[in-house]
């Protein structure tokens, strides 16, 4: 009942600013996917203050979220959003989330962290798994949840446990969606891997890939673990 109650202010906020996306995306020109919509494109939203309770999920932040589509694109943005909205009930940190953007190759910052309380983000480099991209260019060319298949999956990950394994500090993830619920099954993990690293990039114009793990530079691993944390989402899709 608590629950219900807590997210009706949330799904109220995110509505509203849905409706603002949809608009500002039907004007024409605006669907162009390297358009940005910007703060001052938002009527602010507010919500009362609710108590703390440490059993209770965070309630979802009105305004600041859409700040951060000057870095994600807005169609991407939405589809992360109404994911959470979807997923709410097992995201119960829902103060940050991560927004994989694999509609973009592997040389560019494709990892954001979004912090949905300020409106701030920030990118970074992330692989995506050789089976999503046999002939190695650098662009994710499909999905897949198959064991065995080594590609990257889209959908809905909850962030687990931390652990040491073969590629070192590491957090497992749950699948939330019927495209990436064998995510656990398949050690589909974050992690950090000398071929995620900046200088690859200048050597081979690429990434090189993983096993289908969101896999990040050595030296980015920390600010991930240190903005997901458990309980939080990621997000990856090809919009």
């Amino acid at each position: 009942m608590l629950d219900n109650l807590d997210a009706a202010p949330g799904r109220r906020a995110l509505l509203k600013n849905a409706l603002v996306l949809a608009g500002a995306l039907a004007v024409p020109g605006a669907a162009n996917a390297r358009e940005r919509l910007t703060a001052g494109d938002l009527r602010p939203t507010r919500q009362p203050p609710l108590p703390h309770h440490p059993t209770l999920p965070s309630p979802i932040p009105a305004e600041p979220i859409l700040a951060s589509s000057r870095v994600v694109r807005p169609a991407l943005l939405r589809a992360a959003m109404a994911s959470l909205q979807q997923h709410g009930s097992r995201v119960r940190q829902r103060d940050r989330m991560a927004i994989v953007d694999f509609a973009v190759g592997s040389s560019e910052p494709r990892l954001h962290l979004v912090d949905l309380v300020s409106g701030k983000s920030q990118s970074l480099l992330v692989s995506h798994g050789s089976g999503s991209d046999p002939s190695h260019s650098g662009y994710l060319q499909r999905f897949s949840n198959a064991f065995n298949s080594n590609a990257s999956s889209e959908g809905a990950f909850l962030t687990d446990d931390y652990y040491v394994g073969k590629h070192g500090r590491s957090q497992r993830l749950v699948g939330l969606d019927p495209t990436n619920d064998n995510a656990l099954g398949r050690a589909i993990v974050v992690h950090s891997a000398w071929y995620a690293n900046r200088d690859m990039i200048k050597t081979h114009g690429m990434l090189g890939r993983s096993q289908g793990c969101f896999a990040v530079g050595e030296n980015d691993l920390d600010r991930v673990f240190a903005n997901l944390g458990p309980g939080r989402m990621i997000y990856a899709a090809k919009v």
